[in-house]
């Protein structure tokens, strides 16, 4: 197949003397159209494994504990693509207002990840808004304030500058994206693909193409990278292939971060799509498949401890409740706790010494007051591809 067509266009610029060229991607959908035989076997697979996992949450006792501690480890990895240093460790004493390990800017950045992915679920879901520019700019918004380092870096605007994609300046830059002026009218034809039905494109695919597209226009001075993953998350919510957001490829894409940036340049420069597209669903499938294993195994190791709890006699029911609350925030310490269940603080604390005496949780700061109280085999299963903590 002749890809030529397929190649965007460089635009010659020049900025205190020194000469660049810009890349202006061809709209979507690609033309000549995807070679599918090629992809039909990983996209039925792909799909058989969203479903697989797609099912299990609704079995799930409580799907939002799951939620919380998935959202919250996308946000840690997504960031980490991005040069944070951030744990999930971290983010959940962040979270407690306990001093993370790491510089705070880490940590707030991967906290605002977390606000933008609520935020934009609940006005796509809630408030009934589509997934437009509109709505990417406000999440822009969450994804960069509050503290974070992107905070003066023009949040929620489409930027009016050249930016660049490694290298000091556009003149050694790796990649150049398209100029500010063409920023707008690039978006928009994005934005009507989003929405258009008659290509009869398959969900996955349909994310697929945007996420590369939006990373080739870069729009915002910063949280590119970030938004365009949570882009995927988006459309799928959206077009109804996940009822709740637990597929997150960030985990994939760092496992395998040479060949993710090799490939979305290799679009640019030869037109082969279908590359990317196989790396994607491959993605997809072996990221559902383990979410799917690693909520299976939660689930064992909740009814495990919980069956521990149970011998305790009369302290069960108590001990019960201060249990529930690691089973959403496996970092936590007794006046938290006290703020989430209706139970006194000496109450909390005996519960806390039953359950660490069952090795259910351990005292991690080693002090005599504010202790820190971790569930170490449940953040040990979140922790698959993150730093443990230590």
């Amino acid at each position: 197949m002749n890809n030529e067509n397929r190649v965007g266009s460089y635009i010659p610029c020049t900025v205190v003397g020194e000469r660049y060229q810009t890349y202006l991607p061809k709209p979507l959908p690609p033309n000549p159209p995807l070679d599918m035989t090629q992809l039909y076997g990983l996209l039925e697979q792909a799909n058989t494994a969203i479903g697989r996992l797609d099912g299990l949450s609704l079995t799930l006792p409580d799907p939002a504990l799951f939620l919380y501690a998935y959202v919250r480890k996308e946000a840690v990895l997504s960031s980490q693509i991005e040069g944070t240093q951030s744990s999930l460790s971290d983010l959940f004493l962040f979270e407690n207002s306990n001093s993370p390990n790491v510089p705070l800017d880490d940590v707030t950045e991967v906290s605002n990840y977390v606000l933008a992915m609520e935020y934009g679920l609940a006005r796509i879901r809630n408030d009934d808004f589509p997934l437009s520019l509109r709505l990417l700019k406000e999440i822009h918004v969450k994804l960069l304030v509050k503290g974070g380092r992107g905070a003066h870096k023009m949040p929620g605007e489409f930027r009016r500058s050249q930016n660049w994609i490694g290298g000091t300046r556009p003149g050694n830059a790796t990649f150049v994206p398209p100029p500010p002026e063409k920023v707008l009218d690039l978006l928009s034809d994005l934005e009507k693909f989003i929405h258009d039905d008659s290509q009869s494109l398959p969900t996955l695919i349909k994310a697929a193409l945007v996420h590369v597209q939006f990373e080739t226009i870069h729009p915002f001075l910063d949280g590119n990278g970030r938004l365009g993953r949570l882009l995927i998350t988006f459309i799928l919510c959206v077009h109804g292939l996940l009822k709740e957001p637990l597929l997150y490829l960030s985990l994939y894409f760092k496992s395998h971060r040479k060949q993710y940036y090799d490939l979305l340049q290799q679009v640019r420069e030869t037109g082969e799509w279908e590359k990317w597209l196989r790396f994607f669903l491959e993605g997809v499938i072996a990221t559902a498949n383990q979410a799917t294993q690693t909520a299976k195994e939660i689930l064992r190791l909740f009814e495990h401890d919980k069956q521990k709890i149970e011998h305790l006699g009369r302290a069960a029911s108590s001990t019960l409740y201060v249990y529930q609350c690691f089973q959403k925030k496996p970092i936590l310490n007794a006046k938290s706790i006290t703020q989430e269940v209706t139970l006194t603080l000496p109450t909390v604390n005996k519960a806390l010494q039953h359950l660490t005496e069952l090795g259910i949780i351990y005292e991690y700061s080693g002090r005599t007051r504010k202790r820190i109280f971790v569930y170490q085999k449940y953040l040990d299963l979140l922790n698959e591809g993150i730093d443990v903590f230590e």
